[in-house]
C-alpha cells in the first residue's frame, strides 16, 4: 500500500515554463534577438539551462559563451521565479485530498535549491511538504535513485511504500532504481519523450488521477 507520495516539481506540480520562457526571452533581448514563442520553450522546460539555452541560442556546453549565457540566464530566472508560474489545474485539489487521507507528500526535483526553496515558498507549499529534495541536495541527481531514497528517509517511509509522480523518463528510471512505484504525468512537459515507452506503472492525464493509483 502507498504510504507516501513524492512529486517531481517542474512539469508535474508546477507549470514553471512561462517564467523559464520569460528569463530566456529577457536574455535574448539583451543579445539583440527576437522573442521566442513560449510554446517553443515549453518543450525543453524540464531540461535545465542546457536545454533552454540550446533552444534559445542553438549552443551546447562546449560553446565558448555557454557558461556566460548560462549564468546570466539563471540570474534572470532567479529574479523572475514566480511571475507567471502556477500549480497545474487540479494539483491544489490533489494535495488537499492526499492530506485529508493523512498521507505525507514531498517534492523531489533536479531544480537547484537556489530556485526551489523560494518558489516552493511562493506557492505556499513549504509548510505542507514532508520533504523537499533538490538537485543539489544529494551528490547525484535523477536519474540516480539517491534523491528519492533521501526523501524516503526524511519522511520516513520505506521506498517500496512510496509512489513517485513525474513527467520525464529520468523520473521513471530513478524510481525503478529506488524500488518505488512511478506514475508518468502525461500533462507535463515530457521533454519530447513518449511516456508509453518509459515502463511506468501508470500514465495520468490530470493530477487528480494520482488518487486512482494509491493501492
Amino acid at each position: 500500500m502507498t504510504q507516501a507520495i513524492l512529486f517531481d516539481f517542474d512539469g508535474t506540480l508546477a507549470d514553471t515554463a512561462p517564467d523559464l520562457a520569460l528569463a530566456l526571452n529577457l536574455l535574448r533581448e539583451e543579445e539583440g534577438l527576437e522573442i521566442l514563442e513560449p510554446a517553443t520553450v515549453r518543450e525543453v522546460a524540464s531540461m535545465g539551462a542546457r536545454g533552454l539555452l540550446g533552444a534559445g541560442f542553438g549552443i551546447t556546453p562546449e560553446d565558448a559563451r555557454f557558461i556566460e549565457l548560462r549564468d546570466r540566464f539563471l540570474d534572470l530566472y532567479e529574479a523572475n521565479l514566480c511571475v507567471n508560474t502556477r500549480l497545474f489545474p487540479g494539483v491544489a485539489e490533489l494535495l488537499d485530498a492526499i492530506e485529508q487521507r493523512g498521507m505525507p507528500w514531498g517534492i523531489v526535483t533536479n531544480k537547484a535549491t537556489r530556485f526551489t526553496t523560494p518558489l516552493v515558498r511562493a506557492l505556499q507549499l513549504d509548510a505542507r511538504a514532508a520533504c523537499v529534495v533538490c538537485g543539489d541536495t544529494t551528490p547525484k541527481a535523477k536519474p540516480a535513485p539517491d534523491p528519492l531514497l533521501h526523501a524516503a528517509r526524511q519522511i520516513p517511509v520505506a521506498p517500496e511504500a512510496c509512489l513517485y509522480v513525474g513527467d520525464d523518463e529520468r523520473d521513471v528510471q530513478a524510481s525503478r532504481a529506488a524500488g518505488m512505484r512511478v506514475i508518468a504525468a502525461q500533462y507535463g512537459y515530457l521533454s519530447g519523450g513518449d511516456p508509453r515507452r518509459w515502463n511506468a506503472d501508470g500514465i495520468i492525464q490530470s493530477p487528480l488521477e494520482v488518487l486512482d493509483h494509491l493501492g
